[in-house]
């Protein structure tokens, strides 16, 4: 099995056989992240050079000493520094000419704009770009800071080749490395972590990396660095989005008299839908008979309460943005007539009680576009109109298309995607894969995922997330 998607950029580097000896590790800032990583990987094996240019953090480090309140930190970096394995400097091209691998650890606090100052990043850029340039051999830049994505390769990456006159993938590797590690129990979390993500464009860093991390982590994630990089953000927004909502529903709860710690210790124990990967996949809008309903009504029993919930409140803006952007992505290819794949809210059954896709058709229809729609579930001759009368307040569109909606259904799958300038597909039907596979002539705008990846197909799809 391939290890990961290798870079285009770098494809030409093949992989290296295994080192025997164990990477001596030079860590760039030593804050939190930075002196909680030399900690550890003293304690895999490692000789670790921490670097930083406040004099009081190298002393400490030197001495073996935590310069942060963290459990268990101040002994693992004691034992390094007994073992000999820990050593601080603030020479930073001395760390980087005495090491195989630099882990850049410094601060990217936010921009008077709003963004990502770059100014440390850049700093530290430099002073590893002169260290390569002293020493031969192939050196490993690994960039943990949360930084947006493209940064690594877009900020580190040139100055490190300018000032070394050295080519990333060739002369030296770069990676992304995010850090998962929870304040407090942070030696814990590193030994025990919940994945290892490597984002890298060659090879030879992966294999480096991957023996670095071989003992608390036999499996870690490869991918691109743009993806890691991401990764990062989206892990802390999506906790933030937790810790809100679980107040959030506190609040909603408090008024009713309801434990709201209880309801939350049972939503937690679902497993298999509420703390899983389930409905955490990028596509279309949720509908259905139950949550578009079911956020209306928690809105309007906050409401009545006197109760702000800003997040569970704009839940329906986000989904009503989400069906915007498909109607403008139709719009977009210009395109007169358009073929609907999956009409139902889902595949495999035939309820079209708040379906996304009718409030698209409805737009379209309104502006004089031909729609003929295909569903594995539903015919011309499939009863539409109790289902359609149950959500007259909740779906404008499907109230809209009412009575035209089954003259626009066809049984013929190949109708549909014959008379279309564009197809539109929301289901992952197998045979609407085979039918999109044929379709190299036009546009397919992929609501679903029909593909777990691309290169699957030839025809040119294009989803609201991809």
């Amino acid at each position: 099995m391939e290890l990961f998607k290798l870079d285009p950029r770098t494809a030409d580097i093949v992989a290296q056989p295994k080192t025997a000896a164990k990477s001596a590790i030079s860590v760039v800032g030593l804050g939190y992240v930075g002196a909680v990583s030399v900690a550890c990987l003293s304690s895999l094996g490692h000789r670790c050079v921490g670097v930083d240019v406040d004099p009081r953090k190298v002393e400490q480090i030197a001495a073996g000493e935590s310069p942060i309140h963290e459990k268990d930190l101040g002994e693992t970096l004691a034992a390094g520094v007994s073992a000999g394995l820990v050593e601080a400097t603030d020479d930073l091209e001395a760390a980087v000419w005495g090491t195989d691998v630099t882990f850049v650890s410094v601060g990217t606090p936010t921009a008077a704009d709003g963004g990502c100052d770059y100014r440390y990043i850049e700093a530290a850029a430099e002073g590893m770009a002169r260290g390569l340039r002293r020493k031969q051999g192939f050196h490993v830049f690994v960039m943990r800071c949360s930084i947006p994505p493209g940064t690594t390769l877009s900020v580190m990456a040139p100055i490190i080749e300018r000032i070394s006159g050295r080519k990333a993938g060739r002369d030296f590797g770069i990676c992304f490395n995010p850090e998962f590690l929870r304040e407090g129990v942070a030696i814990a979390d590193f030994h025990n972590p919940p994945k290892t993500v490597i984002g890298t464009t060659d090879l030879r860093s992966a294999e480096i990396l991957r023996e670095i991390y071989a003992p608390v982590d036999p499996n870690p994630i490869f991918t691109t660095i743009e993806a890691a990089e991401m990764v990062k953000y989206v892990d802390n927004v999506w906790h933030a989005t937790k810790v809100c909502f679980a107040n959030e529903v506190g609040r909603l709860c408090k008024p009713s008299g309801v434990d709201s710690r209880e309801v939350m210790d049972i939503f937690t124990q679902d497993h298999k839908l509420n703390l899983s990967a389930y409905y955490l996949k990028p596509g279309f809008a949720y509908g259905g008979s139950c949550l578009p309903k079911e956020v209306r009504a928690v809105q309007h029993m906050a409401e009545a309460a006197g109760i702000d919930l800003p997040m569970i409140g704009n839940l329906e803006r986000s989904n009503r943005e989400h069906i915007d952007e498909a109607i403008r992505m139709i719009r977009a290819t210009g395109a007169r007539r358009v073929g609907i794949l999956g009409l139902a809210f889902k595949p495999g059954t035939d309820d079209l009680r708040e379906s996304p896709i009718l409030e698209v058709m409805a737009a379209l229809h309104e502006e004089g576009i031909a729609l003929r729609v295909h569903d594995q579930a539903i015919t011309p001759d499939t009863p539409l109109e109790g289902q359609l009368a149950y959500v007259r307040h909740g779906s404008t569109g499907g109230a809209a298309l009412a009575e035209k909606l089954p003259s626009l259904l066809r049984d013929d799958l190949n109708e549909v995607v014959e008379g279309a300038e564009v197809l539109v597909v929301t289901h992952a039907d197998p045979a609407y894969r085979k039918a999109v596979r044929r379709c190299h002539n036009r546009a397919v705008i992929d609501l679903v995922g029909l593909f777990d990846e691309r290169g699957q197909t030839e025809t040119r799809l294009e989803g609201i997330g991809w």
